[in-house]
């Protein structure tokens, strides 16, 4: 079949491939512009587009898909390669009505959540967040709206009760590509219905900003240990003590351990073990200081101790 790849990030990469190794015509990848990262600011480019290059496919970088002469030529150049299917996995961009229009027969799109809850940019982490149970991916036919396009499958996982957001934003990219294969091969036969999305039951899942990481540790150690997991690896979660803010990128629910301590107290020598609001605790497993490397907390431990009765407040 052939299709034209429309992605970014490292989320769409195993789609890509599964695409390529499924034996179809990825006739095009476009992606977003080439990045400054790092100290250097050295234009990166995204992973897409690393692989798309790998494997000798043309890779176009425009700079909108709605505006300007970047946005003709790109409209032109899809009208011109007349894909069948437009497949689009975290591109990053919105794709205008002129551009769904375009593919013969669908615009389809692998999304990381059930929906119709948590519609929009962030969805695995605020599935974490929010502490659901389970999420998972679908595939749909773009529409004009933000992720409110038919249903063609879903594909569900349960969410570890440890789990970090980029722990599972790893596992829903494969099953992600998993489903993107199944929903193509069901299209080539004939063999599949869209289902409306029922607004009532929509959800928002909004782009995660750093006004969300610092702890407050009067709130439920529950509600705190799932913000450590869905804000991890980016913004992460912080906290201050000792005039020192500290990140935090793994931990674990210890029920009842808190009682008897000031929320944000330490109850531990051996351990970083939080106390919070409600009487439990969090014990925190994976940190960061300011200008230091990502370490377990044994590790971090060894070197700067942390006294019980240390009271952490919100970093």
């Amino acid at each position: 079949m052939k299709i034209v790849f429309m992605g970014t990030p490292d989320f769409a990469v195993p789609c890509l491939k599964a695409l390529i190794e499924n034996g179809e015509e990825v006739c095009a990848v476009f992606t977003q512009p080439d990045k400054p990262k790092g100290r250097g600011y050295k234009l990166t480019p995204p992973p897409v587009k690393e692989l798309a290059l790998t494997y000798k496919i043309p890779v176009f970088q425009p700079e909108s898909l709605k505006k300007g002469e970047s946005a003709k030529e790109a409209i032109e150049k899809l009208k011109e390669l007349s894909p069948e299917l437009i497949v689009v996995v975290a591109y990053g961009k919105i794709l205008p009505k002129e551009v769904l229009e375009i593919p013969k027969l669908y615009c389809i799109n692998v999304h990381a959540s059930l929906l119709p809850k948590y519609r929009g940019a962030g969805p695995i982490q605020w599935s974490v967040l929010n502490g659901e149970k389970e999420t998972g991916v679908t595939t749909m036919i773009m529409a004009e709206g933000l992720d409110t396009g038919d249903m063609l499958l879903k594909k569900s996982t349960p969410i570890g009760e440890d789990e970090t957001a980029s722990e599972l934003h790893d596992r829903l990219s494969v099953l992600g590509a998993e489903l993107l294969i199944e929903t193509i091969e069901r299209v080539k036969l004939g063999d599949i219905t869209p289902q409306k999305q029922d607004d009532s039951l929509s959800s928002y899942a909004p782009m995660l900003t750093k006004e969300l990481c610092g702890i407050d540790f009067s709130k439920p150690a529950i509600e705190i240990h799932n913000q450590i997991r869905g804000l991890s690896d980016w913004p992460c979660a912080t906290a201050m003590a000792m005039g020192k803010k500290l990140k935090f990128y793994k931990s674990r629910f210890v029920a009842d351990l808190g009682k008897g301590f000031k929320p944000g107290e330490t109850i531990d020598n051996e351990r970083l073990i939080i106390a919070c609001g409600d009487g439990n605790a969090v014990e925190i497993l994976q940190l960061q200081a300011e200008g230091g490397r990502k370490m377990s907390t044994a590790e971090y431990l060894r070197g700067n101790k942390i006294e019980k009765g240390t009271v952490f407040c919100k970093g």
